[in-house]
């Protein structure tokens, strides 16, 4: 095993949060009556797609019905149908679906990753859960060491990865921009760009677009085409 895939699957056993692991096995054994004959994933939700990436994309957690059912992040809900569509529209993805984690897609310079793990009741994992998860993603990002750009999906995210990066030691944007889409944050070598998220509070209300969407991973295309742009 490499050393992400060992890390995966450390991931794939923790039992830290007591009130997450509770959630996502009720749901994985309540299930949703479109989904009821389907086995449920109800562990935690390891990152996706290519370890040599120079983008790497966060959201906030796994979807009760999305990721916690097919184990695969931004998979199996709306916001995973956003999110790849886009992907593939800029060329970081093998095709614009994202239906369970044997549909044959494949992320091309890309890795998919969130900061909590498990599917919190109400998508709001509590600051403790936020805490005790904060270190795979930490570990993760050390062996994402190609990555270049990160795509922050919600202000929990662009929270998140800026207390991240300043805890680590790394020079981050002071004082650090409040989030919105399309704002930008540097740090040496790494770029930050917030994105709304697009779950279906901001797509069914056109607070976020496709077009805005788009606009965000051809931002990164640019970026990651003009090194230079990266510097400090």
């Amino acid at each position: 095993m490499t050393e992400i895939e060992v890390l995966q699957s450390e991931i794939i056993g923790c039992r830290r949060c007591p009130r997450l692991v509770e959630w996502r096995e009720k749901v994985a054994e309540q299930k949703r009556a479109a989904y009821a004959e389907e086995v449920y994933w109800g562990k935690p939700v390891p990152g996706f797609g290519d370890p040599a990436a120079r983008l790497v994309v966060v959201g906030l957690a796994p979807a009760a019905h999305g990721a916690n059912r097919t184990g695969r992040m931004f998979t199996g809900d709306r916001s995973g149908d956003w999110l790849y569509r886009a992907l593939h529209r800029a060329g970081f993805a093998s095709q614009p679906s994202s239906v369970d984690r044997d549909d044959g897609l494949v992320l091309e310079d890309a890795w998919v990753t969130a900061p909590v793990r498990c599917a919190p009741p109400g998508n709001k994992p509590t600051t403790t859960e936020r805490d005790n998860c904060v270190p795979w993603l930490e570990a993760e990002l050390a062996m994402l060491d190609r990555a270049r750009v990160l795509v922050c999906l919600g202000g929990f995210a662009w929270g998140v990865v800026h207390r991240l990066l300043s805890g680590a030691g790394v020079s981050v944007s002071r004082p650090r921009p409040s989030f919105g889409h399309g704002v930008v944050s540097r740090t040496p070598g790494l770029l930050l760009i917030g994105s709304y998220h697009p779950s279906q509070q901001n797509t069914f209300t056109g607070r976020l677009t496709e077009e805005m969407f788009d606009a965000v991973f051809a931002q990164v295309r640019a970026v990651l085409e003009s090194p230079q742009s990266l510097g400090g």
